[in-house]
């Protein structure tokens, strides 16, 4: 089992889509396919259950993605050692994703290289954008894009928003709910405060004044006294415990996250760690 598959396997399963790994990692998806199936030719085994919506692991493909992705970090580190590559890491993140996603991935690479140097930059996704053009960082996350052409944006997943607030119940309905209410949001440059403007437009309601915050946390409290209402992510909300919360409509339910780099940049062996280490929690979350 070379190196290849092993990262073809474990794309297909953090994205759950055998296509979107083919365009991940630059393959023909028939391709692609005939690597999944080659891999469980190999093990003997119904790694992956296909379906019209995508493909989700077996519990013997749990146990190999797992696997998988222990021998790819250790690949890494034994790259980041032979080539003796310096123990630095440049990178940016969106305020909102932070927490555990990315608290686990320093984690454990501080564990793999004691001497990390780590340079560390939060804001908007205009911001962290404007930071990796200027060099300032190597490689960030994102949520959504403003689509530089002068950036490599590479999907990592999708995020399902919600909106969140106070006294939500079953029967709540999202126009009359979000009616004249205040926005909380994290920055005046926030992708979300872009995606609630849209959905007001578009759905004819009036909305109240825009509140700036500059921590989830704090937002996410802040919603729940009533001060306003708030879009997040599903993650988020589940991870403060919210409550209730209403599921944005359609044409704004789902907002790509990205890795993001200058284009042509060339990731190093620990970039490439963070990367996997990245998706794995945001995986496993």
């Amino acid at each position: 089992m070379d190196i290849e598959n092993m990262k073809a396997f474990v794309s297909v399963a953090e994205l759950n889509s055998i296509s979107a790994a083919a365009v991940k990692l630059n393959h023909l998806q028939s391709n692609m396919t005939a690597k999944m199936k080659k891999i469980e030719a190999h093990y003997g085994q119904e790694l992956l259950i296909r379906s019209s919506k995508g493909v989700q692991l077996t519990k013997e493909g749990e146990v190999l993605y797992q696997q998988f992705k222990k021998m790819l970090l250790l690949w890494e580190e034994t790259e980041n050692k032979m080539k003796k590559y310096d123990p630095v890491l440049r990178i940016g993140t969106m305020i909102s994703v932070g927490g555990r996603q990315l608290a686990g991935s320093l984690s454990t690479l501080y564990q793999m290289h004691p001497n990390l140097s780590v340079t560390l930059k939060t804001g908007s996704t205009e911001y962290i954008e404007e930071q990796l053009l200027l060099g300032n960082i190597d490689i960030a996350h994102a949520i959504g894009s403003m689509g530089n052409k002068n950036i490599h944006y590479e999907q990592l997943g999708v995020e399902e928003m919600v909106i969140i607030g106070e006294g939500i119940g079953e029967n709540t309905r999202l126009e009359e709910y979000i009616e004249g209410k205040s926005v909380l949001i994290l920055s005046d440059k926030c992708l979300y405060l872009s995606i609630l403007n849209n959905m007001f437009a578009d759905m004819n309601i009036t909305r109240g004044e825009t509140i700036e915050v500059g921590d989830i946390q704090t937002l996410v409290q802040l919603a729940s006294i009533g001060m306003g209402i708030s879009l997040v992510s599903k993650r988020v909300a589940k991870r403060f415990k919210t409550g209730p919360y209403l599921e944005a409509p359609p044409s704004y339910r789902y907002v790509n996250t990205y890795m993001i780099t200058r284009l042509h940049h060339q990731l190093t062996p620990i970039e490439k760690q963070f990367r996997e280490l990245s998706q794995s929690l945001m995986y496993n979350d």
